[in-house]
């Protein structure tokens, strides 16, 4: 589709978009509490965001995602906390500076990905029954494979002394998550992506809002 500028519609498209992702993360739904993490759905408005109106809208949604895991694993946190919050960094400033990376760096890429992936699919003809749960399952991926890539590169320490086991285990551990939350939230992602961004893709279009393209609309 041609190339369009922001305007005040896009604003607000984003800003309900934004006010969204920060419902879900402030309630069960968005952030779920496992013993060790935080499990989420709050990626699922930002894929949806990113295809609707584009990666930059989709990198404003991910920064929003990302700012508010800060604040939850500051004010609630958990054993992994010192990793998404720098407030608990327990390595100083280079410690806050890579919790920054992982809460809001990694939930950055995930809308980023999501609307470049959802484009090129576009420009592929590649079927919406088909693209759709692709960019949701990518989303969710990329979400979980950088946080958690993060964390085994930049924590892998830290991480071994808060669960308590040898560095050399941290590896499979990492995987272990990847596995037992990553790939089932990917999964949820791929059915809700398909079944919302469906619907949303019409109402935009009859709205005439021009948004689904690499910038929005005039």
């Amino acid at each position: 589709m041609k190339t369009q500028k922001h305007d005040t519609r896009w604003l607000v498209s984003v800003a309900l978009m934004a006010a969204i992702v920060i419902v879900l993360a402030n309630t069960p739904l968005g952030m779920i509490q496992l013993p060790i993490i935080k499990a989420t759905t709050v990626h699922i408005p930002v894929i949806i965001g990113a295809i609707l109106l584009g990666p930059s809208a989709g990198a404003i949604l991910g920064a929003v995602f990302g700012i508010c895991s800060l604040i939850s694993n500051t004010m609630a946190p958990t054993l992994l906390s010192f990793a998404f919050s720098p407030f608990m960094s327990t390595s100083g400033i280079p410690g806050a500076l890579k919790a920054i990376w992982i809460s809001v760096g990694c939930r950055i890429l995930i809308g980023v990905a999501a609307g470049w992936l959802w484009i090129a699919l576009e420009k592929l003809k590649i079927n919406q029954l088909i693209a759709l749960p692709v960019v949701g399952f990518a989303g969710s991926m990329v979400n979980t494979v950088t946080v958690m890539g993060s964390i085994y590169f930049l924590f892998a320490q830290q991480y071994a002394e808060a669960r308590e086991v040898a560095v050399t285990a941290v590896w499979g551990l990492i995987m272990g998550t990847v596995t037992a939350s990553g790939i089932p939230e990917a999964v949820a992602a791929a059915i809700l992506v398909l079944a919302l961004g469906k619907v949303l893709i019409q109402i935009f279009r009859r709205m005439g809002s021009g948004t689904l393209s690499t910038e929005p609309a005039k």
